[in-house]
Formats: C-alpha cells, structure tokens, sequence
C-alpha cells in the first residue's frame, strides 16, 4: 500500500543541482535507511515532503490520508511551550469526547438532540481510539523510559530542557503519535547506547513506513530493510539493511569498471586500426573507425557517469609500515588504576595490556570514565589510584575530536611533506589513500571540511608511524566515506590502538577487543557484543540518564531542622549547577557542528578560530561536569 510519491523533484541552490530528477515510492512498513555525504540533500528532501520547502519543479503526492511525522535535526525547530506531552491530535479528539458527554447530559430528555450528541460522542471516541488514546500513557511511559527520560513524564513545565533532552521529548511524542511514516533526521545524534537500541527495536518492528537519515551504519543494520543513496543530486535504491548494501555497490562497481576496462580496451583498439587506415590510404575505413569509435566513447561516458563519484576515493587503502620488534611486546600497562572526584569513584580497580598490534577500545555510557581514561593514559590527568607503565621507546599520536593545524594556509600536500620525506609522487599516492585525489591534494586545510581534516591529519600522523595511536571518538560528524577511509586506515595501520568510541559499527570492524565500562570498574571483552550482553545483564548498571535524586543524609537528631533545609538547597543548588554545565555543552556542541559545516566556504581563519576556542571549553566543561558527580 503506497503512502506517499515522489515524481521527478528537482532542486538546485546557486547553479549547483541538489537534486536532479528524484523520484521514489514509500510504501507501508518499508524500513528506508536515507544515506549520502554531508551536504548531498538528504534534509532538503526532508523539508520538501514535509511542505516546509517548495522544489523547483516535480510533485510530492500523498496517497489517501496519510500522515507524517517529522523529527528535525535542529533542535531550534522544536516547539516545548506546550505543558502536556500529548499529541495535539489527540488532546482535540480528547476534547470532542468530554463535550460530547457534557452534551449528552444536557440533552437527556430531548431525543432528537440527544441522538445528535450521541452520534458526535461516538465518532470522537473512534477517532481517540484510532488515534491510540486508551494505550497513550502506556505507550509514552515506554518511550520515555526507553530513550532515559522517564522523569519528565510528570513535568508540567517543558521550558529549560537541555538539548539531548528536548531531542528524546520530541522523538517520544512523535512515536506516541504513530503517524504513517516515520520521517527522522539523524536521530541517534542525542542517544546513548541503551537509547539506541531501544529506538532500534521500535523501529524495526514499527507498523507504518520509517524514512531515516543516518550515518549510523550499526544503527541502519538493525531496522532497514532499503537502503537510498543520494549521490549527484539523484538517488538509487538497495534491498536490504546497510551491510546488505555495502555487499551490493561492491558487486555493482566490481563488474563497472570491468565493463569500463573493456570499453575502454576496445576503444584503444579500434583506435589502432583507425590509424591503419589512415596509413592505408583507406578513407572510407577511416571514417567508419572514427564513428565507431565516436559510439564507443559515448557509450564509455555513460558506463563511468554511472560510478559512483565517490569511486576513486573509496578504492585506497593505506599500506602498512614494516615495524621491528616483537608482537607480544607489551607498550603500555595499566594496573589498578582509579579515579574519584571529591571522593566520590568514578571508576575503580582497572588493569590491562597493550601489545604491539592491539585495538583496544574503551566503551561505555556517557559519564562512566572513558576520556578520563584515556587522559590518565596521555599524562593528562593527576591524581589517580593505581600505576600506568608505558614503554620510554615507544612513540605517540594523538587524534582528538578537534583537529589543530598549525598552519592553515598550507595546502594538503604542502602539511604532508613538511611532516615527512615523502616525493612528489609518493605523497599524492598516500594522499589519494585518504581520499584526496587529484587537484584535492591542492586544497588549502582552511577550506577542508570537517571531514576532510579528519583524514588529511589522521594520514599526516600515520605518515609519522607512532607505535601507539591515541582516538578519542574519531567518527564524530564524519560522513560514511570518511568513516570507511578511516577504518580501512586503522585496520591497516601496524601499531598498537586505544579509542574511545561510540560508534559501534567502527568498533565492531577495528577493534581486537573491548574495555567495556560496567559498574565502576572496566572489564575486558573480545566484542562489543560480549560487553552490551554483560552490561545488560549486570543490575544498577542503567546507562540511560535518570533524573538526579536527592542524595539520603542521615542527620543526628540534636542538628536544628533548619540544616536540613540548608542541605536540600544546596542539593537543588548543585542539579542546578549540572544541568547549566549539561545546557552549555549542548550549546557548545551544536556551535562545533555548525562550525564545520561552514570549513568549506570559509574565507579566514575566524571559523576555525572559534572552532579550536570551543573545542578548549568543551573539554574544561566535560572535566568540570565529570568532577560535579554529572
């Protein structure tokens, strides 16, 4: 059953086509996963089949009664001045039905307006049942249970929410009102792990349509059953979840460029025979070779426009440095080590080794330890419990979420060279396993995006081959092309790995195993999935954010009652200390991602300026939040 038609859109911004003759049927209970790079149109096409922007040309067509849903990425967009979480819908529905029944007791001895009232009362009360009124707490006290904001079922006051919070509130009414298709915009941006998977599962089995934009491939895996592409304005469509995806573009430019390598020999060849021709003497010959070969060369033409033009920097991988010394050598070792804010433990009694190859990365909710972790291990952190031995010989790289360079002005070969001995060619070959190709290598760093620093200075710093490579969530803001560059460079890089991440699908194909956080302490797994198992099935290891509770102080009966009061205000004082911290790294965040998305038509250096000032505020706000118990 078709819900909804897209026939022939067209949009372009500033002569550059957006899209170029999009169309595409959504039916019910199609699962669509909406990828593409960032910048390719996904959330322009968004916005066109919610009506909030007109295409230049080509038509949205609703079938019957279908109804929309849309969650936005921006979280400006969001309206919370209303103080009740139900749907609009069914407030009125809930409206009609109490002055029905006020009607009908009105009424109660004139038949005729009797028979009125009644007829209203009952098609109001289909329409709350349709609606799914009669299920509406149950369901809304399990998604916001389900994406960790239970305690703002009982709020009346939707003002002052935090960023994260107003995302889950908004996503959480939007499932309550079960609209036919699902349309969200990025939604796991604001979701922790347990979030997620929970969103995973409602969508999965989600009745209607679901229409998702989303870099999160792992995610993608667990609820699509398509998979669009959006590339040069114009969309094709994949059976099946990401992975199912990945495995059929793979086949599909296998056999593309077999095909272009066989036009391309064939129009070589009867090249050659043209000029036999020509040296024959035999004209007519000649101008038959040339028309022919004028077909081969159009036909090659449309067989290459159909790659993908993301093609050539896709086919790169890095290749590995040899590296001496043992693969049992152990670089780094940590034994016991804790950490605890005003005495208070944030993790406790951690150990493990890392040997010369290892991926190990460091996984957990948000709030258990993992940057502080990773901090201690970089010497950036006093005051731990326990001992850290690393080896004197062994050299470090560090890739945080903020990329410096030193010079901006320099172009992407010019940063590389200064860095190594590479020549000419050997930096444009390694520069190309990046991803840039071609005149890219030319760009300047000040108009990269966010992206495109993640590989140039992930590649500068391979390039310097340190044996242990510090990541500290290098997927964030990237695009799959980036994050498939970057795994592909981590998976053949030599050295030793320590990551934090949250990416499970980049942990899943990098990692050699897991540091997973569960209960204070950190536990070593061989996989993910082994951690998420044990982390579910170890009590009071919630990892969703509850609202803060105040803290049960046994105060002696001589204390006057006025020191319990005392202590109550300054409970609130420091929740309220917390969530200002909480609003202002949502703040923060929101900034850094607008920032990026302006590296590439930046003029200066102002943007990156303030990128690198946010960056040192966010990182003092994350200790400051870690240290007030957050």
């Amino acid at each position: 059953m078709p819900y909804l038609s897209l026939e022939d859109i067209h949009m372009s911004y500033s002569s550059r086509d957006i899209l170029d003759g999009v169309s595409l049927r959504i039916n019910k209970g199609d699962k669509i996963a909406f990828i593409g790079d960032n910048g390719a149109g996904k959330s322009t096409l968004f916005k066109i089949i919610e009506g909030n922007i007109r295409p230049d040309s080509g038509k949205v067509i609703t079938h019957g009664n279908t109804v929309i849903g849309y969650l936005s990425q921006n979280i400006n967009d969001m309206n919370f001045s209303d103080v009740t979480l139900m749907p609009e819908a069914l407030v009125e529905a809930e409206c009609r039905m109490q002055e029905a029944q006020q009607q009908i007791s009105l009424y109660a001895e004139d038949p005729d307006r009797l028979a009125l009232a009644m007829e209203e009362f009952s098609e109001a009360t289909g329409k709350f049942e349709a609606l799914g009124g009669y299920d509406y707490e149950y369901a809304l006290n399990d998604a916001l249970a389900g994406l960790g904001i239970d305690y703002l079922k009982d709020r009346s006051d939707l003002t002052g929410l935090s960023g994260g919070e107003k995302m889950r509130l908004a996503l959480a009414r939007l499932t309550v009102e079960h609209p036919d298709i699902l349309m969200l915009d990025e939604p796991t941006n604001h979701l922790d792990i347990d979030a997620a998977e929970w969103l995973e599962g409602f969508l999965a089995s989600y009745g209607g349509a679901v229409f998702v934009i989303s870099h999160d491939r792992f995610f993608i895996d667990r609820f699509a059953n398509r998979v669009i592409e959006l590339d040069g304005g114009q969309i094709t469509c994949y059976r099946g979840n990401y992975t199912s995806y990945a495995e059929q573009k793979a086949a599909f430019i296998k056999m593309q460029q077999e095909r272009i390598e066989q036009l391309e020999k064939e129009l070589e060849h009867q090249q050659d025979v043209k000029q036999t021709f020509l040296s024959h003497r035999n004209i007519s010959g000649y101008h038959q070779r040339e028309k022919m070969i004028d077909k081969i060369g159009a036909i090659l033409e449309q067989e290459r426009a159909r790659m993908p033009s993301d093609f050539a920097k896709m086919s790169f991988a890095p290749v590995p440095q040899d590296r001496s010394g043992a693969e049992d050598k152990i670089l780094l070792r940590a034994e016991s080590v804790g950490m605890a804010f005003d005495d208070k433990d944030l993790f406790s009694d951690i150990s493990f080794e890392l040997k010369a190859h290892d991926k190990l990365f460091l996984c957990g909710p948000n709030g258990c330890g993992k940057t502080t972790m990773l901090n201690i291990l970089l010497g950036k952190v006093p005051g731990f419990s326990g001992r850290i031995l690393i080896s004197e010989a062994s050299k470090c790289g560090i890739m945080g979420q903020f990329v410096p360079f030193d010079d901006e002005e320099l172009s992407c070969y010019d940063e590389l060279v200064s860095r190594t001995d590479m020549t000419v060619t050997g930096a444009r070959t390694y520069l190309a396993r990046f991803g840039f190709a071609g005149d890219d290598v030319f760009k300047k760093i000040k108009v990269l995006s966010g992206g495109e620093r993640s590989r140039l200075y992930l590649g500068c710093l391979l390039a310097e081959s340190p044996d242990i490579l510090f990541l500290d969530e290098p997927t964030n803001h990237l695009d799959m092309r980036s994050r498939e560059i970057l795994e592909d460079a981590i998976g053949m890089y030599d050295g030793a790995v320590i990551c934090v991440s949250h990416d499970r699908y980049f942990i899943d194909k990098c990692a050699d195993r897991v540091l997973g956080f569960i209960g204070g302490t950190g536990s070593l797994f061989d996989k993910y999935s082994y951690y998420r198992n044990a982390a579910k099935n170890t009590p009071n290891t919630q990892s969703v954010k509850t609202e803060p509770e105040p803290a049960k102080e046994s105060i002696p009966d001589d204390k006057p009652v006025a020191n319990k009061a005392q202590a109550r205000r300054e409970r609130a004082a420091e929740r309220n200390k917390i969530r200002k911290i909480e609003q202002d790294i949502e703040r923060l965040e929101a900034r850094q991602a607008e920032l990026e998305g302006m590296f590439a038509s930046a003029r200066d250096d102002t943007v990156y300026r303030e990128y690198s000032d946010n960056a040192q505020e966010l990182e003092r706000l994350y200790n400051e939040y870690l240290e007030s118990g957050g």
